[in-house]
C-alpha cells in the first residue's frame, strides 16, 4: 500500500500538529475504523512522517510532544527523522522511541556512496507513488538561500532523487528565485548555485532530465532581468546556466503531470478512486493530482499569504482542481475590512480573494477552529469563503473530488 506521507522542516506548532493529528483520526473513524478495532501495525505505516529541520524540536518540546503521543497510538503511524539534523540540534528522541520503539525512525538509508542520508529516504518514499520507478521527482522551493537552510535541504533531496534514477526539477518561487543567482559566494555554507548546477550536470551524465524553472513575476519583482534573443528565447543575465525564468504558467504545467512534488512543507495524500467521494466536487476534475493550499501566515507581514493565493490561481486557471485554506495565521486575511489609500501599491488580499471567487477549479475555505482561536470572526461579505470544521478539513483532504483519475492529493502549506 502506498502510504500517506507528510515532509515537514519548518517549525512544527502545537496547532499545526493539533489539526493534523485530528485529520490523522478523522481518517481511521470515517475511512477506516477496521484498522482502530485491530490495531494493525504496517512495517511501512500508513502515515509517514518525514521530519527535518526546525520541525524536529516538535519532538522534544512538552507540548508538542505529548499530541505526538496521541499520534503514535494510532494504527500504523511512523515517523523517519533526519538524523543529521536531530546530531546538528542536540536533540534526542530516546524517552519518545522507547515508548514507540518500531515507529520512530532515528537511523537513515545508505544512499550509493554508502553515506547515510535522511533524503535516501525521502527518495524510498517517493518512488513508492509510481512503479517500478518514478519518472521525476520536483521540489517547490519558497525561500531563499543562505538565510533559509531549505536551499540546502532542496540540493539533498534531487541529488537523492538523482540516485534513485529519477529525473529532477528545481521549482523557485517567491524569494526561491535568488537560488538561481549567478556567483554566489558563501564562506560559511554550501554554495546553493553550485550545487544546482552540479545538479544538472549530473543529471546530463546519467541520461535524466533536469529542469530548473523560476517565476517570472518574483524575479522580475527582485531585479532579475530578461531579453529576448530574437528567435523566442527568453534569456537572463543574472542567474546559473540551468536555471530558466519563465511565465508561473509553465511552472504550474509541471504540476499538472501526475509525478511527486516535495517541498520544505508538504504531504501527498493517497486517494482511493473507488471510494466515497467529496461534497465538494469540482466541476470537471481530471488526471491532474488535486492541490490544496494551506494559507498559514498573516496577510501583509511578508509575500507568503499573497504569494499562496497567486499560486493557487494559477493552478486552477491550468485546470487543476484546487482548494484553499486559510487556517492556522491565514484566517487573518478573512477577518475585519481591509482597507488602504487609493494610491497604495500594496495588494488587498481581501479583494483579490473576492476577484477570483467562484472561478472554475478553485475553491475557498476558512477553517473555523482557526479563527475562534484568535477570537476572530470572518467578514461578512466574504461568503464565496466557505466555513469548514474539522471533519470538513478531514473530507476535504481524504475524500478525492468526483471523477479523479490521479492517485494522490498534493498538500502545499504556505
Amino acid at each position: 500500500m502506498n502510504p500517506h506521507f507528510f515532509l515537514l522542516g519548518g517549525s512544527l506548532s502545537q496547532e499545526r500538529l493539533a489539526w493534523i493529528g485530528e485529520c490523522l483520526k478523522f481518517y481511521f473513524v470515517r475511512l477506516n475504523p477496521e484498522d482502530l478495532l485491530h490495531h494493525t501495525k504496517s512495517h511501512e505505516g500508513v502515515f509517514t512522517f518525514l521530519l527535518t529541520g526546525d520541525a524536529l524540536y516538535s519532538l522534544h518540546e512538552p507540548d508538542t510532544a505529548r499530541i505526538w503521543e496521541i499520534i503514535l497510538g494510532l494504527p500504523s503511524v511512523r515517523i523517519i527523522c533526519d538524523r543529521h539534523e536531530l546530531a546538528l540540534r542536540g536533540i534526542s528522541v530516546e524517552g519518545l522511541k522507547m515508548k514507540h520503539p518500531d515507529q520512530i525512525l532515528n537511523y537513515n538509508r545508505l544512499g550509493v556512496g554508502g553515506q547515510a542520508s535522511f533524503w535516501n529516504d525521502v527518495a524510498r518514499i517517493a518512488r513508492q507513488h509510481e512503479q517500478p520507478v518514478p519518472s521525476t521527482i520536483g521540489y517547490l522551493q519558497l525561500d531563499s538561500p543562505y538565510m533559509h537552510r531549505s536551499s540546502l535541504s532542496a540540493l539533498k533531496c534531487l541529488t537523492a532523487a538523482l540516485e534513485a534514477h529519477a529525473s529532477v526539477e528545481f521549482y523557485a518561487y517567491l524569494d526561491g528565485v535568488h537560488c538561481g543567482h549567478h556567483g554566489q559566494n558563501p564562506t560559511e555554507f554550501d554554495n546553493i548555485g553550485s550545487g544546482l548546477e552540479e545538479i544538472s550536470e549530473k543529471a546530463a551524465k546519467r541520461g535524466l532530465l533536469c529542469q530548473m524553472i523560476a517565476c517570472s513575476r518574483c524575479a522580475a519583482a527582485r531585479g532579475y532581468n530578461t531579453w529576448d534573443d530574437g528567435q523566442g528565447q527568453i534569456v537572463s543575465t543574472c542567474t546559473i546556466k540551468p536555471f530558466r525564468i519563465r511565465n508561473l504558467n509553465e511552472m504550474i504545467d509541471r504540476f499538472a503531470k501526475n509525478h511527486i512534488i516535495l517541498g520544505e512543507n508538504v504531504a501527498s495524500i493517497q486517494m482511493k478512486k473507488d471510494g466515497q467521494t467529496s461534497s465538494f466536487p469540482l466541476e470537471e476534475p481530471g488526471r491532474s493530482p488535486p492541490v490544496t493550499v494551506l494559507i498559514t501566515t498573516t496577510p501583509y507581514g511578508t509575500e507568503r499569504a499573497f504569494g499562496g493565493v497567486s499560486f493557487a490561481i494559477a493552478c486552477a486557471a491550468q485546470g487543476i482542481p484546487t482548494q484553499v485554506i486559510f487556517i492556522e495565521d491565514g484566517v487573518y486575511a478573512l477577518a475585519g475590512s481591509h482597507t488602504q489609500e487609493t494610491d497604495a501599491r500594496l495588494f488587498n488580499l481581501q479583494e483579490v480573494i473576492d476577484a477570483v471567487a467562484g472561478s472554475r477549479n478553485l475553491e475557498l475555505f476558512a477553517f473555523q477552529p482557526s479563527l475562534h482561536q484568535r477570537a476572530l470572526a470572518k467578514n461578512a461579505k466574504m461568503n464565496a469563503v466557505l466555513d469548514i470544521g474539522m471533519a470538513e478539513l478531514g473530507q476535504l483532504l481524504f475524500y478525492p473530488p468526483r471523477g479523479l483519475q490521479s492517485g494522490h492529493r498534493r498538500l502545499i502549506i504556505f
